[in-house]
């Protein structure tokens, strides 16, 4: 549907943003003369209503999958008084074997807080692949017969995995900060110490907005994506308020069972890549943001390098929570802030030296 609607009011716009409001409606560069006034007449063209990810033209994701950069938090020069400042939590180093050792992974639900937040999880999966059109299990059997039509009907595109991404990691943010606030609030209310779980929870929700920043260079999500957002958040981090409150040892248990899902996604966009399925991400760089936080080496800086990082953070994420989830929840020390007499002898870090995909449990290491 394709139709011209000229708006029955004159908008009144100095000269140089007016040229601004055509450029991005019209798509060229109007010129106004010095001797005309500063009125112009908008016209818009009316096209068949979508979703659009981005309102930016210069950088939405369009229908032809134009993936372009946006600096949507563009660097600010220093002033002559304040100076950039380290990160609160500092990146730990990985190194390139340890990313690729990363492996899929999943902890069997034993008990029947177990059950419940792996219910909870397929739940929130199916909701969320339903939103961003994420069928893999209907792509793997319709490739076995046509996998033409597989890629047609059921691929994933650049547009597609940017949407489920910045989608997935504004909401991932909020389970460590709930549990935070909430053992913070309980360790001054209760007047005892928290035995180091605040800060390992409180990082965990600062990792998880990094990579949502990152991902906000590649990309400016529109009206609805941010509309989805809000409701989403909003409806999650009450519910995380609440069940943190009645079980928090089946909350630590759902974040790596979400987690799990999240290494998951990160894997195939990995191989998708590698199979030549994601032809702009192939040789797409990371952006500062990213290269800074992660100390990332001159000639590993690519967008395939960058969800290395990625998938390496959300396993160690899964790691954390289901070790959380097998421990005291009142009385068990932190293992990832704790000092070990044998230091050489594999146990919690920070990094992932010594990966534990389903979680430490609580006789190694109390």
């Amino acid at each position: 549907m394709n139709c011209s609607r000229t708006s029955g009011a004159s908008t009144i716009l100095t000269k140089q943003s007016a040229a601004s409001v055509l450029k991005a409606i019209n798509g060229n560069v109007a010129a106004t003369s010095a001797s005309r006034p500063a009125f112009i007449l908008l016209q818009r063209q009316c096209v068949e209503p979508r979703r659009q990810f981005s309102t930016t033209r210069k950088t939405q994701f369009s229908r032809s999958n134009n993936l372009l950069w946006k600096e949507v938090f563009p660097a600010k020069e220093e002033s002559e008084h304040i100076h950039k400042t380290p990160a609160a939590w500092p990146h730990p180093m990985y190194t390139d074997e340890q990313m690729h050792a990363v492996v899929v992974a999943h902890r069997e639900a034993k008990t029947f807080s177990d059950k419940v937040a792996m219910t909870m999880v397929r739940i929130l999966r199916w909701g969320l692949d339903l939103a961003t059109g994420y069928k893999h299990s209907h792509a793997v059997k319709l490739n076995e017969k046509d996998p033409q039509a597989a890629m047609n009907k059921y691929g994933m595109t650049e547009r597609k995995y940017m949407i489920r991404n910045i989608f997935l990691e504004s909401v991932a943010g909020v389970p460590g900060m709930v549990g935070g606030m909430l053992r913070h609030l309980h360790s001054m209310r209760r007047m005892k110490r928290d035995n180091g779980w605040i800060e390992t929870l409180l990082e965990e929700s600062y990792n998880e907005r990094m990579h949502l920043l990152t991902f906000l260079k590649m990309a400016e999500p529109g009206w609805f994506m941010r509309v989805m957002v809000l409701g989403a958040q909003g409806v999650f981090f009450n519910a995380m308020f609440v069940s943190y409150l009645i079980s928090p040892k089946t909350c630590h248990r759902f974040v790596g069972y979400l987690e799990e899902e999240a290494v998951l996604t990160y894997t195939r966009e990995i191989e998708d890549i590698d199979a030549g399925k994601l032809p702009k991400w192939e040789k797409m760089q990371a952006p500062d943001i990213a290269v800074q936080y992660w100390n990332m080496p001159e000639g590993h800086r690519t967008m395939r390098d960058l969800l290395l990082y990625i998938r390496a953070d959300e396993s160690k994420h899964r790691e954390v929570n289901h070790t959380l989830g097998n421990l005291d929840q009142h009385n068990d020390p932190n293992p990832y802030v704790s000092s070990y007499k044998e230091p050489g002898k594999p146990h919690p870090t920070k990094g992932i030296e010594y990966p534990r995909p389903s979680g430490w449990e609580r006789e190694e290491i109390i």
